[in-house]
This record gives structure tokens, sequence and C-alpha cells, in this order.
């Protein structure tokens, strides 16, 4: 049974949508690199959360990897092969008088015997074979051209976004293929091309076209799984008197509060905000206040500055210790 990601996250198998994202949200917190500078421990902890979360937090993965394990998350899986094997396999089963290999030399196996400790493409030549010894002599099908893999590097927004653009496959002549790549695109991410990989040798199907992405950073915006997180300058009279700023979102800029006494460091949490991705909850978006003070030197300013000296805290560093 498919466990093992579930108790990664502390969850149970029944677990609904929400209680999977507030178990993430609380682990990645607590084991976020930033919080653990060279702990590889923690680092490698954070990683497995991810991971867990990217299958879980995903509605169709979920199901996938719920009746499949990790062998549901193989690129190219294809679930409805795999049950159509079990099925043939189960009537086998059930047709042998014992537990031992039927009159064709096969059992019942398993989903790693399937697939060979590995590949996913083995399913098709495992039938060829079991069949083999009764349609010995018939000449097999045009077969299917390899996949064909390449990379892509992307922006921020447009991995938060979704974009889609016209690429011209390495090898490739002719007119450029259209290549969607969809809403919430994370580092690494693959995306299938149908029918513009390698060519097949026999006449067939040409291969798919699988690339990964590559997102560049952003200068402002960093993301946590689904969460976006925005580093926010504001002004000592913003943060001071409190303010209505604009601020860009996944959806367009919206007005954000800024509270009176603000503070450097001070998170507001705008709920729905961040990244969107089908048959998932939506993620947040985290501002964080970064009071920013004059740069250029100037005389008045700097008297106004020192005319608020009594009214600072008697030591801001008080309590802090390693």
């Amino acid at each position: 049974m498919a466990d093992e990601l579930y108790a990664v996250l502390g969850v149970a198998r029944s677990a609904d949508a929400d209680t999977i994202k507030k178990a993430y949200r609380k682990l990645a917190g607590q084991l976020h690199p930033d919080k653990n500078p060279g702990n590889t421990s923690a680092e490698s902890r954070f990683k497995e959360v991810n991971h867990a979360y990217d299958v879980l937090g995903d509605a169709g993965k979920r199901k996938l990897y719920d009746e499949f394990g990790e062998e549901g998350l193989r690129e190219g899986f294809d679930a409805e092969r795999v049950r159509a094997y079990r099925g043939w396999s189960s009537r086998q089963a059930r047709a042998r008088p014992g537990p031992g290999p039927g009159p064709d030399g096969y059992g019942p196996g398993s989903l790693e015997d399937l697939f060979g400790g590995g590949s996913t493409s083995g399913l098709g030549d495992l039938f060829g074979d079991m069949l083999g010894n009764r349609n010995r002599g018939r000449a097999r099908g045009p077969t299917r051209g390899p996949d064909l893999e390449s990379e892509i590097t992307i922006d921020f927004s447009s991995a938060v976004r979704g974009t889609t653009l016209e690429l011209h496959p390495q090898g490739q002549e002719g007119a450029p293929v259209t290549v969607r790549i969809p809403a919430g695109a994370d580092e690494g991410s693959r995306v299938r091309i149908a029918g513009q990989g390698g060519p097949s040798s026999n006449g067939g199907p040409r291969g798919d076209l699988v690339l990964t992405v590559h997102v560049e950073p952003h200068a402002h915006f960093r993301r946590e799984g689904d969460d976006l997180h925005l580093d926010l300058p504001v002004t000592i009279g913003e943060a001071y008197h409190g303010a209505k700023v604009r601020i860009p979102t996944v959806d367009g800029a919206v007005s954000l509060k800024v509270p009176a006494r603000a503070q450097s460091g001070q998170t507001v949490r705008l709920r729905g905000k961040g990244v969107v991705r089908k048959g998932r909850a939506d993620g947040d978006l985290y501002v964080h206040f970064l009071v920013q003070v004059p740069k250029d030197p100037d005389n008045q300013a700097a008297e106004v500055i020192d005319k608020l000296a009594p009214f600072e805290a008697e030591d801001p560093r008080q309590g802090i210790e390693l």
C-alpha cells in the first residue's frame, strides 16, 4: 500500500487537501534551508517534504500514487495498460489449478517485474513475448519513434502565470512547435509535446518531445511550494503612520494596507494570491515589510532622525542570542 508519502507529511491516508496543505506548510517552514543553513539532514528532509506535497497536493498525481505507488509517478506511465495487465494476470491465476506458472510459462508477476526495475516501456514487449509462442512468425506492426528530451528556461512570471511559446526543436525543420507551459510550472517541471520526438524506424508515429523547465529567479518574489513571498520596501512614514500601497500579484495589482507602526520583517498574508494550479488548493502570498531609510546624506533628514532618538526602544537587539 502506498503510504510512504503520507508518512513524510505526517498525515493519514484519508486526509483532505486542506489538512495536507497545512501539514506541508508547517514542515516546510521548519525545514527551510534559510532556517537551517549548513544542515544537510534538514535539507534532505525539506526535499522529501516538497516531493510528498507535489504528489499529494495534486489530485491527479495523488490518485495514481494511491493506486500504483511510486510506479504510477514515472514519466510515461500508462495506467490503463497496467490495469489491463493486472486484469489479464488475475484471470490467468484463476484459470490455473495451483500457484505455479500456467501452460504458457508465465505467472501473475508483479508491477516491479512488469517494469523490469524501472522501465515503463516493456509492457507491449511483455505481451508480445507472452503471445509469441502462439503467433510465431506474425510480423510486428509499425513501432513508435523514440522520445526526445530538451530543456527550456522561462522567466518567473511566465512560470507562475503560464505561457505559450513557439519553439524550433533541434534537428527538425518546418514550422515552429507551439508549446503551452501550464500555470504553476516549477523548476524541474516536465512538459510533454506529443508527436514532436524522433521519427519511427518502420513507418510508425513519431515519439514525443519532453521538455524540462528551468525558471529564472525573480528580483523581488520567491516561491515555496505554491506560496509566493514578496519583500516589500516601505518608507519610514508609511511604516509609522500606516498606508495603502499597490502591489503586484498573479491576478494583477491589488491595494494592500500597511498597518501603522509596521516593523521590518512584519508579514501580511493574502489568501489565494499565490500560485494557482489545476487540481490543488491555491497558494497564498506573504508580504514582508522592509522599512527603508533615506540613502542620500541630508542634514535635515539627520536632524529629524536625531529628534526621534528619545522615542526609540532602549535596546532593540536585547535577547538576541546564539
